[in-house]
């Protein structure tokens, strides 16, 4: 079984580079008690998040969706390569004793991912953490702070950091940090071409 792993752990690595991962199983971090679904629904603007390969484009915002069945539909839109990108998939409640703990699929042929609201005040923010375990030998973490709005302000943030830090879910991770591009999305959204591209030239100077 070690050979095994010691053959495997070289062709694993390079599938998760582009992620942040850690060795040992997923933790079990605490979730939000006595979550309320009809609460959460609606819109979420994605604000800092880990490494996602999965999610490599800009202004990204999620939707979700009560279907009559009880399941959550689930709208993820992002801009890539100048296009706008929209995803959909189902999430379920794997277990009624844990409402907050879901499971998040886009395809039939895929397996459903976990998708645990470890903490949201239902109408600012909430914070979101995925894990996949590899063998027990190593996980791969994602994790969210979302926002109703585009912009939260710095001590939400920090507030949010906090949390995942308790939770050992940071260590020496890298967050993504997407505020500055949801400024640019709002401005995009709001303001006419010439103005934008004042804007927008101005912001990156800045930076």
């Amino acid at each position: 079984m070690k050979a095994v792993i010691v053959l495997l752990v070289p062709l694993l690595l390079p599938l998760v580079s582009a992620q942040t991962f850690r060795w040992g199983p997923c933790p079990t971090p605490m979730v939000q008690p006595n979550f309320e679904l009809n609460k959460y629904l609606g819109k979420w603007y994605e604000i800092e998040k880990l490494p996602a390969s999965f999610e490599k484009g800009k202004c990204i915002e999620a939707n979700y969706m009560l279907r009559p069945d009880n399941t959550v539909q689930v709208v993820n839109v992002q801009t890539y390569k100048g296009k706008i990108r929209k995803a959909e998939g189902t999430a379920i409640t794997q277990d009624l004793r844990e409402p907050a703990k879901f499971g998040v699929s886009f395809s039939y042929f895929t397996p459903y991912a976990p998708y645990w609201v470890l903490s949201t005040d239902y109408n600012s923010i909430a914070l979101v953490y995925s894990c996949t375990d590899v063998l027990r030998l190593f996980h791969v973490d994602y994790a969210w702070i979302l926002s109703r709005s585009r912009i939260l302000p710095a001590e939400a943030i920090y507030h949010a950091k906090e949390i995942f830090s308790r939770d050992h879910i940071d260590g020496m991770m890298k967050w993504s940090i997407v505020l500055g591009v949801f400024l640019l999305c709002f401005l995009a959204n709001n303001l006419s071409g010439k103005q934008y591209s004042y804007y927008f030239g101005l912001f990156r100077y800045l930076l």
